[in-house]
């Protein structure tokens, strides 16, 4: 197998070039073109550019290829580099010509190169305009099949990209048919001929969907398979292990073995004498001298102590690192460096790295259970997947597990999180067939638009529940790598990603676990009307009232008295789940005391020996028994309030033989406010599950006439070449603010267009600008403190004439003090209506966001603001004009006329396509925007660009380097 094409005769090649380029010196070493990356198999390499320094690397690359990979490249036999070929090879002037390799172990294992070239096939200069390039690959054979050469070539067309190359061109031997479909399968626009018995490929370099599809996809499968040898590994070694008792490294070993796992398990101390045993195993003092392969090791050193012990364990061929070892990051800035050295030093080894300051790793599967974490016992087998940043919570995670007898499929805390993230364990847990439901507790996003997308792939057919920490802070705890644009999210933002994600959020770990029992155990609600029946009128109306808090719909309570039987709950739960206009049961219960009409007469006494005193928790345990599976056929969750009744949710476990919960259990809850918040998560995930699927065949980005893309991002680009020259020296990310009149010029390339509005400094001028415009006419103030401020005189309505405009223009004047800076303007009267504000804005975490609000207090006072993540559909816009608390302002409330909410939706996806087609928009606020009964006026606009910014997650595929 080979994943290199030939590009001809290379003496031939290197004479034309050096000729074309003798005058070029060698450009700068682009260091941001380095990245780490993760191959098919789940191993890691860096992809570098190649240097000078690289000669002797390149010489024994190359004779470890084996002669028909070097037939592939040359298209002849050639079985060594000469001088001049090394030179070439490693000389670049990183323009017309550069070359990448990927690294594992300080050695090249794969190798790229472009050159520039013009129409006609010759080598080409940048400055002639030539964007077209020859590629050639060769990897080493021990490593075809990795994946290596997809890798490289996303990275060489972005490199290309960056260069002003929009084209490559390759030549192929036929036989060559796995470096064919290396490059048919990429997803770029290509052509194919074929002659002189050679395939010549060319493809455009613009990234497609299709292009971006198999990217996310060899991401995807990647990072599962990363996670899945670190899960799932043949040997593990503890290094640290000691026959201190009480040492961190002899706990992880002594529970490494008491998990049952099945492969060899190794014991290493750098300071045990020699023939030293742990718990029965030998003890080698380093990973080097372990006879056999390790896939896993668990470290348990000092921060000292750890560079040396993972460069052993690269030597050893180790695929994994869960480093519980503290002292890093989380300590400042000189523990950052450490812990950035320590990945550094494990990906170039081709190692992956749990941690530092984790607390570990736990496998339930039964073939090859793991415990490498600091947890003393392994929980039972099951549905849950369980991933912490926190030590402290990931321990209390497990102890609501094992409180609650929960299975867990696999379980992660990973500490400071500098390698292996949450990211990771959703694309494992997404094939992964043991878990059906993922727990999430998060402190900080590494990549927030990386885990939407995961996480809304995921949600659509596994529950993603996850506590967010620092709600209302929105710090980052000490120790965690995130990026800077990341450590400033706003938790509105955290919400909007949630939601489109389809992500459950919840804010405490009791609810955590309290709305994953009823979506592990219970079908999905079909909708939001709600049967509540119990054995107690009073905990029936709570019960209620929490639901009605809610936004569900609940019935009247079904109240059977607290003289009910088993019999009577079984005839009322099988009537409410047989009929259609119910779509889930809360059933309330509490002991039945005392006889019928004289309830409580006992109530402290003691009821031992009385059947009439005592609970009847095993009858009512019967009848819902019975009912959950009616309920699983109908399709409608049932779970259970109660009070007093601590053996109830015990005998409604559906247990295996191990005693873990299995579907089929009814989730009990000792409170009914516990119950509905539960419910209403579970309603509202089912709500979003069914928008998705429909989303899928009804949902669009519609097109949308008198839409000039060209002549807008003319505009722009002509506004960002035209900046000031205090504007230029700020930094590259600053934004600009364009003029109104350049503002209402690039709205109107999209369709949307401003109301005029002159300029009134003084009367004269006002009435000359009512003239112009004609009456009625409104004047306004637009200096930044009383923009949208009627309450402070900065508005003047419905003047129909001159003499009404200098009366209004001179009481704006004496109110407001300094008139000419206030800035005020002439304008045409707008149809009566509601006042909205229509925005969108790039985040530098997570993209751009689309908001709507209704203008004023709602949205500036109340934040009863609604945002979607672009590009927004036609569903997206709908939903926002519907989502805001004020939206019945809209919709006709008390006996208004509804305004025009499909021209409200219209504006929404207009201002959705600008910024999702012009990145270098930053912003759009369009305020106040008066919908009225039939259209609507866009009153005033800012926006704002900025140089394009970088889309992380549009480029090749790359590990964070934070």
């Amino acid at each position: 197998m080979d994943d290199t094409p030939a590009h001809g005769d290379p003496e031939q090649a290197e004479r034309a070039q050096q000729a074309k380029h003798a005058e070029h010196a060698e450009r700068a070493y682009p260091q941001h073109w380095e990245a780490d990356v993760l191959l098919r198999d789940g191993g890691t390499a860096r992809i570098r550019p190649i240097t000078p320094d690289d000669a002797d690397r390149l010489v024994e690359f190359y004779s470890e290829v084996s002669d028909q990979s070097k037939y592939f490249r040359f298209f002849a036999p050639y079985p060594r580099l000469s001088d001049r070929d090394v030179r070439r090879f490693t000389h670049h002037d990183y323009v017309n010509r550069v070359g990448l390799a990927a690294v594992v172990r300080d050695r090249f294992i794969a190798t790229v190169r472009y050159d520039r070239i013009d129409p006609a096939g010759r080598p080409a200069d940048a400055a002639t305009g030539a964007a077209e390039a020859e590629v050639a690959f060769l990897v080493q054979d021990a490593h075809q099949g990795r994946g290596v050469a997809s890798a490289l070539l996303e990275h060489i067309a972005a490199v290309a990209r960056e260069r002003g190359i929009r084209r490559f061109a390759a030549e192929v031997l036929p036989e060559n048919r796995k470096m064919i479909k290396v490059f048919t399968d990429a997803g770029y626009t290509q052509r194919r001929s074929f002659a002189d018995g050679v395939v010549h490929l060319e493809f455009d370099l613009e990234p497609t969907e299709a292009s971006l599809a198999v990217m996310r996809a060899r991401e995807h499968r990647a990072e599962a398979r990363s996670v899945q040898r670190l899960l799932a590994p043949r040997s593990v070694a503890v290094v640290g292990a000691s026959r201190d008792p009480a040492a961190v490294g002899r706990t992880l070993l002594r529970d490494l073995l008491a998990s049952g796992f099945p492969g060899p398990v190794y014991a290493v101390n750098s300071a045990a004498p020699p023939g030293t045993e742990v718990d029965g195993l030998p003890v080698h003092r380093s990973v080097r001298e372990v006879p056999g392969p390790v896939d896993l090791a668990v470290i348990a050193v000092p921060a000292s102590a750890v560079p040396d012990t993972v460069a052993d364990c690269g030597a050893h061929g180790v695929q994994g690192l869960v480093v519980v070892t503290a002292g890093y990051a989380e300590t400042g800035l000189d523990g950052r460096e450490q812990q950035r050295a320590l990945v550094r030093r494990a990906r170039a080894a081709g190692m992956r790295v749990v941690g530092p300051n984790a607390f570990g790793l736990i496998n339930t599967a039964a073939e090859a259970p793991l415990n490498a974490s600091l947890a003393p016992l392994l929980p039972g087998a099951g549905g849950f997947g369980l991933f912490s940043q926190s030590g402290a919570i990931g321990a209390a995670l497990l102890e609501s597990v094992h409180h609650r007898a929960i299975g867990v499929s696999t379980f992660a805390s990973v500490g400071n999180r500098a390698d292996v993230s949450g990211n990771d364990l959703l694309q494992y847990w997404e094939e992964d067939p043991a878990t059906r439901i993922v727990l999430l507790y998060l402190e900080s996003f590494g990549n927030p638009r990386k885990f939407t997308r995961i996480a809304r792939r995921i949600a659509a057919a596994k529950p993603v529940v996850v506590i967010k920490g620092g709600r209302h802070t929105g710090s980052v705890p000490p120790g965690h790598a995130v990026p800077a644009t990341a450590t400033a999210l706003r938790d509105a933002t955290v919400d909007t990603l949630f939601q489109q994600a389809g992500v459950v959020r919840v804010d405490t770990i009791t609810e955590l676990f309290d709305t994953g029992e009823l979506l592990a155990y219970q079908p999905l609600p079909p909708g939001d009307r709600i049967a509540i029946i119990g054995n107690s009128d009073s905990l029936g109306l709570l019960t209620h009232d929490a639901c009605l808090s809610a936004g569900l719909r609940p019935r009247t309570p079904v109240d059977l008295t607290t003289a009910a039987t088993g019999d009577h709950f079984r005839i009322a739960l099988a009537t409410a789940l047989d009929d259609p206009a119910v779509d889930a049961v809360i059933t309330v219960a509490i002991p039945p005391i005392g006889t019928p009409g004289f309830p409580g007469s006992t109530l402290f006494g003691s009821t031992e020996g009385d059947p009439e005193l005592t609970s009847d928790a095993p009858a009512i345990a019967e009848a819902l028994s019975e009912a959950t599976d009616r309920a699983a056929a109908a399709g409608k969750p049932l779970l259970l309030a109660h009070l007093a009744l601590a053996d109830l949710p015990d005998r409604l476990r559906r247990r295996d033989a191990a005693g873990i919960a299995q579907p089929g259990t009814v989730p009990a809850y000792p409170a009914p406010e516990r119950a509905v918040r539960a419910l209403t998560h579970a309603v509202h995930y089912a709500a979003w599950r069914r928008a998705a699927e429909a989303a899928e065949t009804s949902a669009r980005v519609p097109e949308l006439d008198r839409i000039d893309e060209a002549a807008a991002r003319a505009r722009v680009e002509a506004a960002l070449a035209t900046r000031t020259a205090a504007a230029a020296q700020t930094q590259s990310g600053a934004r600009i603010t364009l003029d109104d009149d350049a503002a209402a010029a690039l709205l109107a390339d999209y369709g949307i267009d401003v109301v005029r509005a002159l300029p009134a400094p003084d009367e004269d001028t006002a009435v000359r600008a009512a003239a112009e415009l004609g009456y009625p006419v409104a004047l306004k103030a637009t200096a930044g403190h009383l923009r949208h401020r009627p309450d402070l005189g900065s508005v003047r309505l419905d003047l129909t004439g001159e003499a009404e405009l200098r009366r209004a223009h001179r009481e704006m004047a004496a109110l407001l003090g300094g008139h000419a800076q206030s800035r005020p303007v002439v304008q045409p009267m707008a149809a009566r209506g509601v006042d909205t504000v229509v925005s969108a804005s790039v985040d530098p975490a997570v993209g751009a966001i689309l908001s709507f609000g209704l203008s004023g207090a709602p949205a500036e006072l109340l934040g009863d603001v609604a945002h979607r993540l672009l590009p927004a559909t036609d569903r997206d816009a709908a939903e926002l004009v519907r989502e805001v608390r004020a939206a019945p302002l809209l919709f006709g409330w008390r006996g208004a006329d509804p305004v025009d909410t499909d021209a409200l939706e219209e504006l929404l996806l207009r201002v959705s396509r600008l910024v999702d087609d012009l990145p270098e928009v930053a912003s759009v606020e369009l305020e106040p925007v008066v919908v009225a009964p039939r259209g609507l006026t866009v009153l005033a606009a800012r926006v704002r660009v900025a140089p394009l910014p970088a889309r992380s997650d549009l480029g090749p595929r790359s590990m964070s380097t934070l």
